[in-house]
C-alpha cells in the first residue's frame, strides 16, 4: 500500500507515470484547442506551466525534460534547414540578409535605449538585454509544416534571416560575457573567428560527403534515421566548441543534409513524424515549466520590466517584418508569417538571460550579489517568452492558413487539358520495388488528384500458386513503400498473354498519364527490350513513359543531366515530361543540368525565372557528336535522355543506338529514358507534320504551360 501511495506523491517520480502524463498532454492539447481555433503550441506551453514546479508541481523540470527539450529545440532548427528550398534560398539570399539586419538592428537599437533610459540599466546590461530581443526561435515553424507552406518565399527569407540575427545576437552575448570575465582580447577574437570558420567548413563540406557514403552503403530505415540524428547532435556540439550556440549547428546540419534527404522520401517522413509527435512538444512543455506567474504579484518592478520587455520585443519584430514587406512588396499574409516566425523568443533569449543572471558584477552592502541581469529581468523574460510565443503562433497560423487556402482554391479550379494524374508502375522484381515507388513519388505533382497504381502481370500459363504468391509479395512491398511517404498505391495483379499487352491494357482502362518501367540495376538495356517496348507499350499508350535503371539511391545523386533533342518543344508532351523532371529537382534538391538547343534553353530559362530550382543550362545541338558529352558525366550523376518515336519531329537516328551507348559508356550511372506523349500514338498512326491537328496543339502549348505551371507551385 505504501509503495502504491508513493507512486502518486508530488512531484511525480514514477518515470512511467511522468511519461504517460506528457503523452496525454501532447494528445489532448491539439484536440481541445483546435475547436477554439487556438494554436496547439500555446496549449503545450500553458500545460507545461500548469504541471511544472511553479504550477501544481505535478513534475519537476529535471534532466530528462531538459534533455528531450534540447532535442526538440535542435529538431526545430534542423527541420528549418532541412526543409528550406535551396534554390529559393539562394535566389532570396539578398532579401534574407536585409531582413536579418532589420530584425537584428531594430531590436538592438530600441532595446539598448529601453535599458538605458527607461529601466536605468548600465550600457553593458542594456546591450545584453537588447541582444535578447534581437534573437528569436522558430517555435511556430511546425505550424507551417502542417499547413504545407514551408516552401513559401517569406518562410525562406525568414529562416535565412533567423540564422543571421541569431548568430549576431549570440556573438554579442559571447562578447559581453568575455568583457565581464576579463577574457576579451585580441586572442579572443582570433580564436573565435578561426573556430567559427573551421566549424562551418567541417559541417558544410564533410557532412554531405559522409552522408552520401552512408546512404549508398546502408539502406536500413532505422540506421539512416539514427545516422541523421547523430549528425545533428555532432554538428550542435561542434558549434558549442566553436563558441556559438548549438541551434546554429543544428540549422547548418539541416542545410548540409538538405540535398541527401528528398522532401518526398520515407526518411523525411520519419524525421518529421518523430519530431512533431515527440521531441518538439517536449521542448514546448519544458518552456512552459519555466513560467512562474506568482513572481508578477510579488513586486511592481517585475511587472514593469516584464511589460516593457514584452512590448518592445513585439514592436521591434513587427517593425522589422513591416519594413521587409514594404521593401520587397510582400503580401499582408507573408508579413504575418515573417512576423510570426521572428517574434517568438525562447532558446537564444533563455541562453542570454541565464548567462547575464549568472555573471556577478558586485555586492550590495548586505552582501547580496549584484548580477548583470537581475531577478526582475529573469522573471520578465519568462513572461516575454509566453506572450511572444502566443502572438507568434496566432500570427503564423493566420498568415499560413490564408496562403494555404489561396493556393488550394487556385489549384482546385478545373482546367481543360489537365488530366487527373495517374502513374502506373509495372513491378516484378523485389529488388527495385522501393526505388521505382520512390521515383514515382518524387515526380508526382503535389496535388490530391494524383494516383499511384502498382501492376504485376502474370502469364496465363504460369503456375497460379507460386506466381500469385510472388505477385502479392511484390505488391505488399510496393504498398508499404508508398505508405512510408504518406501516399497510397493501388495494387493490381493481372493475368495476360504477355507483359506488353498487360501494361497497355491496364493503362488504357485506367486512363494512365505516366508509366514508370524499371530495369534491373545489374543488367544493361538490350536492343530487343527497347524494340519490344516501342512496338508495344509506346505505340499503344499515349502516356509519358519513363524507363529507369537505378544504380545508386536517388537521394545520393548530385546532378541530373537532361539531354533534350532538337524540336522537343514542338511535341505535345513537352510540358508534361518537363514538369516531372522539374519535380525531381524540386523534391530532391539535386541540380538539373539541361543540354539542348538555344531555343529550348531560352524557354527553360523563362520557366526557371518563375519557378527556380538548382539548374544549369548548356547549349548543345550537334547530336552526331553526342559522345563528347560523356566526358562531362561524373560518378554521382543521373542521366535523363528525352527520346522520341520514329517519324516524329524530335526523333534522331542516334536514339536507335541508345542501348549500346548506355551499356558501354554509362554502366555505372543511374539513367532514365523518357518517351513523351505524342500526337497519333494512341491510334498507331504516323506523325504528319502538315496535319491541322498539329498546328492546333502547337498553338495550345502556352495554354498547357499555364495548366502545368500550377504543378510547379511551391507548397
Amino acid at each position: 500500500m505504501l509503495l502504491a501511495i508513493s507512486h502518486f506523491s508530488l512531484p511525480l517520480e514514477n518515470p512511467i507515470l511522468i511519461f504517460a502524463l506528457i503523452l496525454f498532454i501532447i494528445l489532448i492539447s491539439p484536440i481541445v484547442l483546435n475547436k477554439l481555433s487556438i494554436p496547439h503550441l500555446i496549449g503545450l506551453i500553458i500545460a507545461g506551466a500548469i504541471i511544472g514546479p511553479n504550477g501544481f508541481n505535478l513534475m519537476m523540470r529535471d534532466s530528462s525534460v531538459v534533455l528531450f527539450g534540447t532535442v526538440g529545440l535542435l529538431y526545430i532548427m534542423f527541420l528549418a534547414g532541412l526543409e528550406i528550398d535551396l534554390a529559393e534560398f539562394k535566389k532570396n539570399s539578398g532579401k534574407s540578409i536585409v531582413f536579418g539586419m532589420y530584425t537584428f538592428l531594430i531590436p538592438m537599437t530600441l532595446g539598448t535605449l529601453l535599458g538605458l533610459y527607461v529601466l536605468n540599466f548600465s550600457l553593458t546590461t542594456s546591450v545584453l538585454l537588447a541582444s535578447m530581443f534581437a534573437s528569436h526561435t522558430l517555435v511556430a515553424y511546425p505550424i507551417l509544416g502542417k499547413l504545407g507552406v514551408t516552401k513559401n518565399r517569406a518562410v525562406n527569407i525568414t529562416v535565412g534571416g533567423t540564422m543571421i540575427t541569431d548568430t549576431l545576437a549570440l556573438l554579442v552575448l559571447a562578447v559581453i560575457a568575455g568583457m565581464s570575465t576579463g577574457e576579451l582580447s585580441q586572442a579572443f577574437w582570433i580564436r573565435l573567428g578561426i573556430s567559427i570558420v573551421a566549424f562551418g567548413l567541417v559541417v558544410m563540406l564533410l557532412f554531405p560527403i559522409a552522408g552520401r557514403w552512408f546512404f549508398k552503403h546502408f539502406d536500413d530505415n532505422i540506421s539512416q534515421y539514427i545516422f541523421v540524428l547523430g549528425m545533428v547532435f555532432l554538428s550542435a556540439f561542434l558549434a558549442e566548441v566553436a563558441g556559438i550556440e548549438a541551434i546554429i549547428g543544428a540549422f547548418l546540419a539541416g542545410l548540409a543534409l538538405n540535398r541527401l534527404i528528398p522532401h518526398t522520401s520515407p526518411l523525411m517522413n520519419r524525421i518529421e513524424f518523430v519530431g512533431n509527435a515527440l521531441f518538439i512538444p517536449f521542448f514546448l512543455i519544458g518552456v512552459g515549466m519555466l513560467i512562474d506567474f506568482r513572481a508578477f504579484f510579488k513586486e511592481l518592478e517585475t511587472i514593469k520590466v516584464a511589460l516593457a520587455m514584452t512590448i518592445l520585443a513585439t514592436v521591434a519584430k513587427f517593425l522589422a517584418a513591416w519594413l521587409t514587406q514594404k521593401t520587397f512588396r510582400f503580401s499582408v499574409d507573408e508579413r504575418r508569417i515573417i512576423f510570426g516566425l521572428s517574434n517568438a523568443q525562447a532558446a537564444a533569449t533563455l541562453a542570454a538571460v541565464l548567462v547575464g543572471y549568472n555573471i556577478i558584477i558586485g555586492q550590495t552592502p548586505d552582501g547580496e550579489p549584484i548580477r548583470l541581469l537581475n531577478d526582475s529581468v529573469l522573471n520578465g523574460t519568462i513572461l516575454m517568452i509566453l506572450v511572444t510565443c502566443t502572438i507568434a503562433s496566432f500570427a503564423t497560423q493566420k498568415g499560413a492558413q490564408n496562403i494555404a487556402l489561396s493556393e488550394t482554391s487556385s489549384e482546385d479550379v478545373p482546367d481543360e487539358g489537365a488530366p487527373d494524374e495517374k502513374i502506373l508502375i509495372p513491378l516484378s522484381n523485389l529488388d527495385n520495388v522501393e526505388e521505382l515507388v520512390n521515383l514515382s513519388v518524387t515526380i508526382k505533382s503535389p496535388h490530391k488528384g494524383a494516383e499511384l497504381i502498382g501492376l504485376n502481370i502474370l502469364n496465363n500459363g504460369a503456375s497460379e500458386d507460386s506466381a500469385e504468391k510472388h505477385a502479392r509479395k511484390v505488391m505488399e512491398k510496393a504498398v508499404k513503400a508508398a505508405a512510408s511517404t504518406d501516399n497510397f498505391l493501388s495494387p493490381v495483379i493481372r493475368y495476360d498473354s504477355n507483359v506488353v499487352n498487360g501494361i497497355s491494357n491496364v493503362a488504357k482502362e485506367n486512363k494512365v498519364t505516366d508509366i514508370i518501367i524499371g530495369l534491373h540495376r545489374r543488367k544493361g538495356i538490350s536492343d530487343s527490350f527497347l524494340g519490344n517496348l516501342t512496338q508495344g507499350v509506346l505505340l499503344r499508350c499515349n502516356a509519358t513513359t519513363m524507363i529507369y535503371r537505378p544504380v545508386q539511391p536517388f537521394s545520393t545523386v548530385k546532378r541530373n543531366l537532361i539531354f533534350i533533342p532538337d524540336n522537343a518543344e514542338k511535341e505535345i508532351g513537352f510540358p508534361f515530361w518537363l514538369v516531372k523532371v522539374w519535380n525531381i529537382g524540386r523534391n530532391t534538391g539535386s541540380k538539373l543540368v539541361f543540354y539542348a538547343s538555344g531555343q529550348i534553353i531560352g524557354l527553360l530559362q523563362e520557366i526557371h525565372a518563375k519557378h527556380p530550382v538548382e539548374a544549369g543550362f548548356r547549349e548543345f545541338s550537334d547530336w552526331d557528336d553526342f559522345l563528347i558529352l560523356s566526358r562531362e558525366v561524373k560518378y554521382d550523376d543521373n542521366l535523363i535522355f528525352v527520346l522520341s518515336r520514329k517519324n516524329y519531329p524530335s526523333y534522331h537516328s542516334l536514339m536507335a543506338q541508345m542501348p549500346s551507348y548506355l551499356n558501354k559508356y554509362f554502366q555505372d550511372n543511374n539513367f532514365i529514358l523518357v518517351y513523351p506523349r505524342q500526337l497519333g500514338v494512341a491510334y498507331e498512326t504516323e506523325f504528319d507534320p502538315t496535319s491541322p491537328a498539329v498546328h492546333e496543339n502547337l498553338e495550345r502549348l502556352d495554354e498547357l504551360f499555364k495548366v502545368i505551371g500550377r504543378l510547379f507551385r511551391k507548397k
